[in-house]
């Protein structure tokens, strides 16, 4: 039957098609990165030579000594300090800011699309201005100055991407510790970071890729103390010759923290998606959901229906007293062995 068929329909001959053609297309986007990274290593004629000399005949590492003994290393360390300072403080303030837009529906249901309608703002239309209160601040060449723009304008992407993330946890969940007592800022640790974590991981890791390829803010804010990679990278060309060993060297400087931010994020989301795993959607009861929560004994009863009260869908009087009466007699036996530690009369555990 199977030579009955065209050569091109024969399950054997698809397969085998399909895999020839995904590594051929393989080749083409990893030759770019093998060629630059074998230039790094090149002597100037083997850089110049025709036919092109495809691998080297020894590994040249003074391509590297010149970088480093020139200073021009250091600003790979300063791109570095600036998009992990400022992908810090974009994903703690964005974090928030979303949490709040989507329990709290902060600046109504239109905020969010002008918040990150701000995103689409093109760079050099605000550039200059900026330049100008950077000089009145002082803010020209410090990290400082750097830091606070990186923020700013990472922000409504980290808003726009954890809204999203923040919208998908139930919201019963959080109704359930505060019904145990938690505060909103425990809900928000406990609960809400820990399922969103692999969401807050991939916002963490595009943020930092952003503001690490940064240039035109860098090449008009700097000028010798914060230069970054990006900046640095085009003193290299030259009107009357380029030093491609030095790009060539300098490029695959500035790839190696974006490579390990990228195999961090991939090495770490299976183990955030198992974390999550254990508080999800799956956990139909509340008391299954919150049984690793402590959030306290201290609060009473009362301050704890008068959060739920606040949240944005209220919970009836009534449905708090069954959810508290569920979460300390039908919860789990964990619960059952802190009730009779507290003293009550539950009866034997479910």
């Amino acid at each position: 039957m199977s030579a009955a068929l065209p050569f091109h329909r024969r399950p054997g001959n698809r397969l085998a098609f399909r895999y020839a053609l995904a590594v051929i297309i393989t080749i083409i986007f990893v030759f770019p990165v093998y060629w630059l990274f074998i230039i790094s290593f090149k002597t100037p004629d083997e850089i110049f030579a025709f036919p092109p000399v495809w691998y080297p005949k020894s590994l040249q590492l003074a391509n590297y000594k010149v970088l480093f003994k020139d200073g021009d290393a250091a600003t790979v360390g300063n791109s570095l300090i600036l998009a992990s300072v400022s992908t810090f403080f974009a994903m703690i303030l964005g974090t928030i800011a979303a949490y709040s837009l989507v329990r709290f529906k902060t600046g109504g249901e239109n905020l969010a699309v002008w918040i990150i309608s701000q995103r689409m703002m093109p760079p050099v239309a605000i550039v200059f201005p900026l330049f100008l209160v950077y000089v009145w601040l002082g803010w020209v060449d410090t990290y400082i100055g750097l830091i606070v723009l990186y923020t700013a304008f990472s922000l409504p992407y980290v808003i726009w991407m954890m809204r999203g993330y923040i919208e998908d946890i139930p919201l019963e969940l959080e109704e359930s510790a505060l019904v145990d007592g938690c505060t909103r800022w425990e809900v928000l640790r406990k609960v809400v970071l820990p399922m969103a974590r692999s969401g807050l991981f991939a916002t963490a890791v595009f943020t930092f890729v952003f503001a690490w390829n940064d240039f035109l803010f860098a090449l008009v804010l700097t000028r010798t103390e914060v230069t970054t990679y990006t900046v640095q990278v085009t003193h290299y060309f030259g009107g009357q010759s380029n030093f491609w060993a030095k790009i060539a060297a300098m490029s695959v400087l500035g790839t190696i923290p974006v490579f390990f931010t990228v195999a961090t994020w991939c090495a770490a989301s299976p183990w955030a998606q198992s974390r999550v795993s254990h508080v999800g959607p799956q956990d139909h009861r509340p008391s299954q959901a919150l049984r690793r929560l402590s959030c306290g004994e201290g609060h009473r009863p009362r301050r704890a229906i008068g959060r739920v009260h606040r949240v944005g869908r209220p919970l009836g009087l009534r449905q708090v007293h069954a959810a508290a009466h569920h979460r300390r007699v039908g919860g789990s036996k964990l619960g059952h062995h802190r009730d009779r530690w507290r003293g009550r009369d539950v009866g034997p555990p479910a």
